[in-house]
């Protein structure tokens, strides 16, 4: 894809897009408990339609990969529906939509999980932080090790979630490889000290990851998948980092952009003191070989000059978002943005959610 203006339409992937302004996944916490979006969900994504591509919301692939409460998922038939008359709401505005497929792993709490089982990690490592449950913020619980005969059960559980993604309606999935959740927790050899074929070295412990992707584009096709990545973020209970994070995600971007993935979505943060130099995001993108969004800290000036300059296809916007429906239009025109209450990012109803307002030109 050559640079171009940030509001002119492009492909990505096999997906048609109208801008290269994507809106990031927000976790919003508003499903009821078994994982159904409430009618709400609809009118808020429709809301946002004139992104280029929103990527919804990370969703839970299995009750097994269920982390916190309130949060959605796309593994049985009422979740479907629920979906459903989002993506129809959304492709009624012209909008295009993907859904985040997830899988917590270790960040999670027996209480979310059918007959209080412990969660599940490559290693039996507990996570730091807290999680949301039904009765409030609490440490994730002390994990097991995935068996290796477990593996191909939760391969299927992805591939599961994307038949279903598919019957809802959605225009492709993202699989979720980042934010120190069960994929990147099989990545970092921080969290993963197996020692079979799934851990020790970097190509066994992306393993898991590309097996995912594999059997997500053989449902999808691989134009309409895409991954999000996040090597140096910690910030969930201050996960460690891989000893060598370019070498590992470099690697990975390279097995991706093989199976010709949609895209590569990066959450480019800065990498705190501690880390072993500057993380080099676009050499991903050279190894990956495809479209590339790119995410984290981002306003109009920096978004566009990262178009113009092809440093990134699109750029993805999160916090945003959620207080400025009608965003594309605001940046097109230079708008003033609405800063939303941090109060009403997670949980409660309509307000903060979908009760913010389009800018009223004078």
């Amino acid at each position: 894809m050559q640079p171009s203006d940030f509001f002119a339409p492009a492909s990505i992937g096999e997906m048609r897009v109208s801008n290269r302004v994507a809106m990031a996944p927000l976790t919003r916490a508003r499903a009821d408990l078994e994982g159904v979006q409430t009618p709400l969900a609809a009118r808020y994504y429709s809301q946002r339609a004139s992104a280029g591509l929103i990527v919804a919301e990370a969703t839970n692939i299995s009750r097994q990969g269920r982390g916190y409460a309130y949060t959605p998922g796309v593994y049985t038939d009422a979740q479907v529906r629920a979906w459903r008359q989002v993506t129809d709401a959304v492709h009624d505005a012209a909008g295009t939509i993907v859904l985040q497929l997830l899988h917590t792993g270790r960040i999670s709490h027996v209480s979310l999980h059918e007959g209080s089982r412990a969660p599940v990690a490559p290693s039996a490592i507990q996570a730091g932080g807290t999680v949301l449950t039904a009765a409030g913020m609490l440490p994730p619980s002390m994990p097991r090790a995935l068996h290796a005969d477990e593996i191909p059960g939760v391969i299927d559980e992805y591939r599961h979630a994307a038949r279903m993604a598919e019957e809802a309606g959605f225009d492709g999935v993202e699989i979720h490889m980042g934010n120190c959740f069960l994929l990147e927790q099989f990545l970092r050899d921080s969290t993963n000290h197996r020692d079979d074929h799934y851990g020790g070295s970097i190509e066994n412990r992306l393993r898991l990851p590309v097996e995912v992707a594999q059997a997500v584009a053989g449902i999808w096709g691989a134009g309409h998948v895409g991954v999000r990545l996040s090597p140096v973020k910690t910030t969930i209970g201050e996960t460690p980092l891989d000893s060598d994070p370019q070498s590992t995600y470099g690697r990975l971007a390279e097995r991706l952009g093989a199976l010709g993935l949609a895209y590569l979505h990066c959450i480019e943060e800065r990498a705190p003191a501690s880390a072993l130099g500057a993380f080099d995001f676009q050499s991903l993108r050279r190894a990956f070989d495809g479209a590339y969004i790119a995410n984290g800290g981002y306003d109009r000036a920096l978004a566009a000059e990262a178009v113009a300059s092809g440093h990134a296809d699109m750029v993805a916007f999160g916090k945003a978002f959620i207080g400025n429906p009608d965003l594309v239009d605001r940046l097109r025109e230079g708008w003033p943005l609405t800063e939303a209450g941090p109060e009403t990012y997670y949980g409660g109803s309509a307000k903060g959610y979908t009760d913010y307002s389009r800018y009223q030109a004078a």
